[in-house]
């Protein structure tokens, strides 16, 4: 039984990341225009290529026709995405899905108990959160950066190659900086310096090779986050998508926003600490990401692909009912059924500031929440 359950499990997610790329084959045959996301990672790769400005305010003559969108990632992001420059344009997609399909499976595995069928069951079931179809559906690399991080701290942890793949994802998006200082607070500094240190050196990297671009990045649009879009638009699920939304992107949005965040700081990093002393290494890493996803700037509802290892673990921990609840909240698309778009967040009455924040209130509540129940156990030796 334990035989057919280990040839089970790869051949049953093999299936699913076939049929991802077969529904990818389709479309790039039958012209859909999908995944607008991985044509800006291929069009930026591609500027990079032919020597062109990548951060420019012009739009990148290497996009499709139907694709109007800046590229946002860091300069390292471009060289890593080269290799989408060998496929064609509209098959980017479909071998994003595929590999996107591959990581959500892994990211189950690693995180639960689960094995052979079980294993494919969920990430079927995975597909139907809303940050893993829109995820998808856009062409986003969310998942691929979230089995990185949760192989780098549950799998790689002791080994030479810790630190390394979350330096990686950072380099492709900011915001998994945050999982650096949480190599810190949980004591992995050699391996917390050796992810800093791979972050910087593909840095070094792209000043060798895009020394304009590279400057241009670090001085104007990695601190610009209008640019990846409407900071006070619904989508936007971090705490200062919430300030913006309730001041009317007032200038002082931000600060009220980063404030937020540091107090809400104090009961992360101790639980973080107190998760990880306790050997639960998952549910610390859970909640260094949750905080992240408040504190960032900006924080998309398809970045909320942490919903998928939170609803593992909780299985696992026969947490059935609080399993339930989190698959529902996240399956019922609750910020896309709120009136959105323009200068219709300014107008939200109660009735619509609750679903309209749900993640943003979720996650806060659930970090001070879980942080009371800590405060009523034993402490630790």
């Amino acid at each position: 039984m334990t035989t057919l359950r280990s040839r089970a499990e790869p051949a049953l997610v093999g299936a699913l990341v076939l049929g991802a790329l077969a529904v990818g084959v389709a479309g790039w045959l039958a012209g859909w225009q999908l995944g607008a996301d991985s044509a800006v990672y291929r069009a930026g790769a591609l500027t990079f290529l032919h020597g062109d400005a990548v951060y420019t305010p012009e739009r990148l003559t290497t996009l499709p026709s139907w694709v109007s969108l800046p590229f946002t990632y860091p300069p390292a992001a471009a060289l890593l995405f080269v290799p989408l420059t060998a496929l064609p344009s509209g098959l980017t997609w479909g071998v994003l899905a595929a590999a996107s399909v591959l990581c959500l499976a892994v990211v189950i595995r690693v995180s639960g108990r689960f094995r052979g069928w079980a294993v494919a069951g969920l990430t079927v079931a995975a597909l139907g959160l809303e940050p893993v179809w829109k995820t998808i559906f856009l062409g986003q690399i969310n998942l691929v950066l979230l089995a990185l991080v949760v192989v780098d701290v549950l799998v790689l942890a002791g080994s030479r190659w810790s630190g390394v793949l979350i330096g990686v994802a950072a380099a492709v998006k900011l915001t998994p900086l945050i999982f650096v200082a949480h190599l810190f607070v949980t004591g992995r500094w050699r391996d917390g310096l050796r992810a800093l240190g791979t972050f910087a050196g593909l840095q070094v990297v792209m000043f060798a090779l895009m020394p304009g671009d590279a400057a241009r990045y670090w001085a104007e649009a990695a601190f610009d986050p209008h640019r990846v879009g409407g900071v006070s638009w619904i989508f936007n699920q971090s705490l200062g998508g919430l300030v913006n939304r309730l001041s009317h992107e007032a200038s002082w949005s931000t600060a009220v926003a980063l404030g937020v965040g540091a107090v809400l700081a104090v009961p992360a990093v101790w639980l973080v600490r107190r998760l990880h002393r306790r050997g639960e290494t998952l549910a610390a890493l859970l909640v260094t990401a949750f905080f992240g996803l408040l504190v960032s700037p900006v924080s998309w509802s398809h970045h909320w692909v942490w919903a998928v290892p939170l609803i593992v673990l909780l299985a696992s921990k026969a947490r059935w009912a609080w399993a339930g609840l989190v698959t529902v909240f996240f399956d019922s698309c609750v910020v896309m059924l709120v009136p959105n778009g323009g200068d219709t967040e300014f107008g939200w009455g109660p009735e619509l500031f609750v679903p309209g924040n749900a993640y943003v209130l979720a996650a806060a509540l659930g970090i001070l929440g879980l942080a009371a129940r800590e405060l009523r156990l034993p402490v630790i030796s």
